[in-house]
């Protein structure tokens, strides 16, 4: 790229043409804290630049003179149609990206005509999602040390009429943040740097933090214990809830207590994906959870196409981490996925402008995938498969996206 060409945004959001550019704006709008816990990697950073560069490597042949002036997006997630093959993942401490953010996710969700995603450490409690959101809601679980909270939270969901219960697994042992941790001096105290920082940003600070303070972990904190419930105390407690000794047996008491569908978020091999059907799940989210987990860990789109040949037949395969445009998710689809959840994409509309960021977000991909359909020569999502991919040599070098600092 030479030197001229760069995003510069102006103060309305809407006039982002991609992620990349609604993630300028949202750098711009939130302090750097704040965006850092969302864009952060593991240790190295590798996991998450090699997300990118799967996508990067890979190449799609079209068919040329072909009709496609009926083309549609659409398809059908356990039995339902939705409007595009795109979840909005579960992701924790919206609340300090956008005054109730979770709720902006879910709405912008149910107008776009896709599911939304509820997280385990969401900061609105999830009864007040289902009723202010509607639409198809999904809840995200950690099963953590007290088996009590899981109990509690599949319970409610079931009496708010959460279509499915997503179980994450790969949080067992949390992943180690290293640019993230920098921020701060103590668990919860910022630096003297990111005080200052945040003092710049006044539109965030009135938003989230005045008059209401730091948002809270709803739908957790009557299980903390009284001294670390407020908002300050609870981030360093989480943690510490977390159970490292969740395993198979709890996937099999889960699917003896919900009565909707059951997913597994965390399937990276064929023997897990194939252990989770014969348990009798639904379905499978693969992930490396951003790239915030496990560096060096594989991709989710290097494992996808041998787990849709072995269990793609029993299960709904989603996959997430790394997709920023529309031809990511058409490439995900030809290697055998029936859709793809959507993490940091629609958290930068979020922390850009609330609700209609992750409109405009949204919009952006639907957009994107309409294009590389028509310019592919296909009618539908149906007419996307493994043929429509070239064959690619490893990339020798590393990715072209570096997150700045």
């Amino acid at each position: 790229m030479s030197h001229h060409r760069r995003l510069a945004p102006h103060r309305d959001f809407h006039r982002a043409l991609s992620i990349e550019e609604l993630r300028v704006y949202a750098r711009r709008r939130v302090p750097t804290f704040a965006l850092e816990y969302v864009e952060g990697g593991a240790e190295d950073e590798i996991s998450l630049r090699h997300n990118r560069d799967i996508f990067e490597q890979m190449r799609l042949v079209p068919n040329t003179l072909v009709n496609t002036s009926a083309r549609h997006q659409r398809c059908k997630l356990f039995g339902q149609e939705i409007a595009s093959p795109l979840i909005i993942a579960p992701t924790g401490l919206n609340g300090m990206l956008w005054h109730r953010g979770d709720v902006a996710l879910a709405r912008a969700a149910t107008h776009a005509g896709i599911p939304f995603c509820q997280s385990t450490v969401s900061n609105v409690r999830l009864e007040e999602v289902a009723a202010q959101a509607g639409g198809r809601l999904w809840m995200q679980l950690y099963v953590m040390r007290d088996r009590a909270i899981a109990r509690e939270i599949l319970t409610r969901a079931q009496r708010a009429g959460f279509e499915a219960l997503v179980f994450t697994t790969d949080a067992n042992v949390f992943g180690y943040r290293e640019w993230d941790r920098r921020n701060y001096r103590a668990p919860a105290k910022l630096t003297l740097r990111n005080m200052l920082d945040v003092a710049c940003h006044p539109r965030w600070l009135m938003n989230v933090l005045v008059p209401r303070g730091v948002p809270r972990f709803e739908n957790v904190v009557d299980f903390m214990p009284p001294a670390a419930r407020s908002a300050k105390a609870s981030v360093a407690v989480i943690p510490q809830l977390f159970a490292p000794d969740i395993s198979w047996d709890d996937v099999q008491w889960l699917r003896e207590q919900w009565r909707g569908k059951l997913l597994l978020k965390g399937v990276l091999n064929v023997a897990d994906a194939q252990r989770a059907a014969s348990l009798g799940c639904d379905g499978i989210v693969l992930t490396n959870h951003g790239g915030r987990q496990f560096d060096t860990c594989v991709s989710p789109m290097e494992v996808l196409p041998s787990i849709a040949n072995a269990v793609g037949n029993k299960l709904t395969v989603i996959v997430d981490s790394g997709f920023r445009r529309g031809s990511d998710v058409i490439k995900a689809r030809a290697l055998g996925a029936d859709a793809v959840m959507l993490g940091r994409a629609t958290l930068y509309g979020l922390a850009a402008g609330g609700e209609a960021g992750v409109t405009h977000a949204l919009n952006i991909l639907t957009s994107e995938i309409d294009r590389a359909l028509g310019q592919l020569g296909c009618n539908s999502l149906d007419e996307v498969g493994p043929h429509l991919l070239a064959p690619t040599q490893p990339a020798r070098s590393a990715s072209v996206l570096t997150l700045a600092k």
